[in-house]
């Protein structure tokens, strides 16, 4: 009896044992699994996202800013008039709406070079509540003036991502504004000699340094943020400019997508010619909605 109790219990403690090691083999050989089926899953979801790290990108669509414009134009005789405040003084709204496209090309994983091109016609008329001068003439207190502005904005910037992963890249943005702007009033007499005009126009160029980083969210979410700023005085022309975006991207259909999100540029000029300076201080900040349409090869994006 004491034999066999002891043959079943040297049964049981090698069948125990034994049982052991294959749980444990079972157990690693399912967390390997796992692990696999893990990293599988996400490179494949990175793979299903048509929208991420295509070799282009082109964008357009409309900008909702709120704009804070000032103007000074000085005389033929080398005086400066006073300070306009457009909005204030010559009635033109804060809030408009306007047209920006982008096209955005990755040359390589870490380098990228984008274009960008904004436009905005504004007009306005109103009865003059003080006296305003502006280039060669002074605009009497009472006076019907129409004023205009246009303003057109080409940026060409390189950036370049010194941390590239799968889901997210941060980098630095090196690149230009150019500004060309155009502002000027009109005395609305009764006749046409009683008319008269004055304007003021010039080329802008605006070299920037900035910071950008593009984030995977989701699997039809990214995030997208960039801040610029950079003061220099090039020939005749000294400016400063500060602009930044946040945009939030949702993917709707394939290599197609919406974004939306908030933009800001804060630009001062003066401008100096040999018989007529200027000071052009312009601001606009607001939402925007575009379509973006990404095509083209993938980038390889490495974990590591």
């Amino acid at each position: 009896m004491k034999k066999l109790l002891y043959l079943l219990i040297v049964f049981f403690l090698g069948f125990a044992s034994q049982a052991q090691i294959v749980a444990e083999a079972t157990l690693k050989d399912s967390l390997v699994n796992v692990k696999d089926e893990s990293i599988n899953y996400q490179n494949q979801t990175l793979d299903d996202l048509s929208w991420h790290g295509r070799r282009f990108k082109v964008s357009a669509g409309v900008f909702f800013p709120t704009n804070n414009t000032e103007v000074e134009v000085g005389s033929n005789n080398g005086e400066f008039g006073n300070l306009i405040d457009f909005e204030k003084d010559l009635g033109f709204n804060k809030n408009t709406v306007s047209f920006a496209a982008a096209f955005e090309w990755r040359i390589s994983r870490r380098s990228r070079l984008g274009t960008e091109y904004f436009y905005l016609k504004r007009t306005a008329s109103k009865v003059l509540q003080r006296e305003i001068e502006f280039g060669d003439h002074v605009y009497p207190v009472d006076a019907r003036v129409s004023a205009f502005m246009d303003n057109q904005i080409y940026r060409l910037v390189y950036g370049y991502a010194f941390i590239s992963k799968p889901t997210y890249e941060i980098g630095a943005l090196i690149g230009a504004h150019v500004m060309f702007a155009d502002v000027g009033i009109r005395l609305e007499g009764n006749t046409a000699q009683a008319e008269y005009r004055d304007n003021f126009d010039f080329t802008a160029p605006l070299p920037d340094l900035g910071l950008w980083g593009e984030f995977v969210l989701a699997d039809k979410w990214g995030l997208y943020v960039n801040a610029n700023y950079f003061a220099l005085k090039v020939d005749n022309v000294d400016g400063r400019l500060l602009s930044y975006n946040l945009s939030v991207l949702y993917n709707v259909y394939k290599n197609f997508s919406i974004t939306a999100g908030y933009t800001g540029l804060n630009i001062r000029v003066d401008v100096e010619r040999e018989r007529l300076n200027g000071f052009f201080k312009w601001g606009y900040n607001g939402p925007t909605i575009a379509a973006t349409y990404a095509f083209g090869g993938r980038v390889k994006l490495y974990k590591h």
